[in-house]
């Protein structure tokens, strides 16, 4: 029998926008309190808003997952909010496309600040709460260009690359204290980080949502907590 989620705690990053909104009131409906972390707190305090008509313990948080100090500081109000975390969904990140030798070395380097680091920072400082609680979920949204380069996109797919790498490691540490590390694969999602402006022209038939991810990480995480999918691809059925 799988688990009920009801009244667990979760912190999400990149909660204020596509992916990790729609996984912050997805959670909500569960009946999990959850923390938000972005960079804007105006777009934060909109969730936030909607999370709590669904009759949980919202908190928010403005940070920067590229530094430390920040996330440091936006993890403890969380904590001191709402409680340690059970669950953690590593959702924050940016796309960089374009070729190796065109690409700006400042661009590049800061893909692998935000998708890397930020993850190892925001893992960093959650993690001790699960190993005290002796339980957990970490989840970190990869890509399907974590699995499979494609041309144009070395800084992008090198930093999902090392999310897989860096995820597959620490699953290995902390299964002892019964933490689950796993990764999702999406292929293309309709957000605003891949279409951009052209995002309402785009088939809602056609192409994947970001409700279809939140929906998945929720079926995932009432799975028993002796078991779980330690990566998964998620595609499109036919976007063509």
């Amino acid at each position: 029998m799988g688990q009920n989620l009801k009244g667990k705690i979760a912190y999400i990053t990149g909660a204020s926008s596509g992916i990790g909104r729609s996984t912050v009131l997805e959670l909500a409906k569960e009946g999990v309190h959850v923390g938000l972390i972005a960079r804007t707190e105006k777009k934060l305090q909109e969730v936030a808003k909607e999370a709590e008509s669904h009759g949980v313990r919202v908190s928010i948080a403005v940070a920067n997952i590229a530094q430390m100090e920040e996330v440091d500081e936006a993890v403890a109000s969380l904590q001191a909010n709402l409680g340690p975390a059970d669950i953690l969904i590593n959702n924050a990140g940016i796309g960089m496309h374009g070729s190796f030798l065109e690409t700006d070395p400042k661009d590049w380097k800061r893909t692998f600040e935000v998708n890397v680091f930020g993850t190892y920072h925001v893992t960093r400082a959650v993690l001790p709460q699960m190993i005290t609680k002796d339980q957990g979920d970490i989840i970190n949204i990869s890509s399907s260009n974590g699995l499979k380069g494609t041309a144009g996109s070395t800084a992008y797919s090198g930093s999902k690359f090392a999310i897989q790498g860096m995820t597959e490691a620490l699953m290995q540490e902390v299964r002892r204290n019964n933490v689950r590390v796993f990764t999702l694969n999406p292929s293309l999602v309709a957000t605003e980080l891949a279409f951009g402006d052209q995002l309402e022209e785009k088939n809602q038939d056609k192409f994947m949502q970001p409700e279809d991810l939140a929906e998945y990480m929720v079926s995932q995480l009432k799975l028993n907590p002796r078991i779980f999918i330690k990566q998964s691809l998620q595609w499109a059925t036919n976007p063509f």
